[in-house]
């Protein structure tokens, strides 16, 4: 099996992570758009922000390693039909968590009254840019996986090569051995393929998740407000825990080693307690009402939606949905079907809070 690298793409994770960080610092106290006049208590406030830390870590990490773990149960495995419908609700909880939680706060932020001199508000930008990160995703998905296959097969072409000139195996048994060695080669090269696309989509899907991860977080934490920051403590814990079950499916099925295993997970784990210490560091003069807040968070979460909506529908839904074992099980599809609407439903129930 091809080793595929992780450097890459942790490199494309943090650099987004930086200008995320980078870009809200530059918000200064200088606003066009009033503040709202919610009740400030910045020591209890700070109370909360600290257990939402807490409490968001320990569910962020629960949720990414149930699926994890729960490869060690036979039930669980790839293989068995539970599979599908755990993938099915998980499925269901990026698919809303694109829909439902972040595409409006982008809609919100882009269409805000505070951006009323600008071009914002004269094009659907909060649209175009999903659509734009969509496609991106898509290119980067095709290309990625071409360029892995090809790598991967140019090698195995020149070791065959190497061993067929070095005089490992006589005419005879070369012919014959070529023939079955031929059928094996398919089966593997599907196997391949396989392997190399659950590892690029757990990896692309981890992109689109931390990026949103780290704006609720900021704006969790720069807020002064308890009656605010409450009740998104629990609901951005369920939050979390669902989204990390997604995530976690995802890595689950990608096998990768076990050391990229627990940076994915803890990389996901850790982005929106960190983006809540940031939102701390910057609330004496950090203001999610000036334009630059607004389009920094609605840009980037514009860009996170359309990523999680491709990944949830083309590379998680659709491929199971439309295989065989799925179509020729009329009760494994019912209940695949359930779930994706289970997970749907608990994603969306959280959007009253969160």
């Amino acid at each position: 099996m091809a080793n595929i690298n992780v450097c890459s793409f942790k490199i494309l994770q943090i650099s987004s992570l930086l200008i995320l960080l980078l870009y809200p610092a530059t918000v200064s106290s200088e606003c066009s758009c009033e503040v709202e006049d919610v009740e400030q208590n910045k020591g209890e406030a700070l109370k909360y922000k600290l257990g939402a830390i807490a409490a968001i870590l320990v569910a962020g990490a629960v949720g990414v390693s149930l699926p994890l773990l729960g490869t060690r149960i036979p039930a669980f495995r790839p293989e068995n039909d539970i599979f599908f419908t755990i993938k099915a609700f998980a499925a269901g909880v990026i698919l809303a968590t694109g829909f439902v939680h972040i595409l409006p706060d982008a809609f919100e932020s882009l269409t805000s009254p505070c951006l009323k001199e600008s071009t914002w508000g004269k094009f659907p930008f909060t649209g175009f840019v999903a659509m734009m990160s969509a496609i991106g995703t898509l290119m980067a998905d095709a290309f990625a996986t071409g360029y892995y296959k090809r790598r991967y097969f140019s090698k195995h072409k020149q070791v065959n090569a190497d061993e067929e000139h070095a005089g490992y195996v006589d005419v005879h048994t070369h012919a014959t051995h070529g023939h079955s060695h031929g059928s094996a080669s398919s089966s593997q090269e599907l196997v391949l393929s396989e392997l190399i696309r659950q590892r690029l989509i757990s990896q692309v899907l981890e992109v689109g998740i931390v990026v949103h991860s780290v704006v609720i977080g900021i704006s969790l934490g720069a807020s002064e407000s308890p009656e605010t920051i409450r009740p998104l403590l629990a609901a951005l814990s369920f939050h979390q825990f669902f989204e990390g079950m997604g995530l976690g499916g995802c890595i689950s099925q990608a096998q990768f080693k076990s050391l990229s295993v627990a940076i994915m997970g803890t990389f996901f784990s850790l982005t929106t307690p960190l983006g809540i210490a940031i939102g701390i560091g910057i609330s004496s003069f950090y203001n999610g009402n000036s334009p630059t807040a607004l389009i920094v968070e609605g840009v980037f979460n514009s860009a996170s939606s359309g990523i999680l909506i491709y990944m949830a529908l083309v590379d998680l839904l659709a491929t199971d949905f439309m295989s065989p074992r799925l179509q020729s099980n009329v009760r494994l599809q019912l209940g695949v079907n359930v779930s994706l609407l289970v997970g749907t439903a608990s994603m969306s129930v959280l959007a009253k809070w969160a």
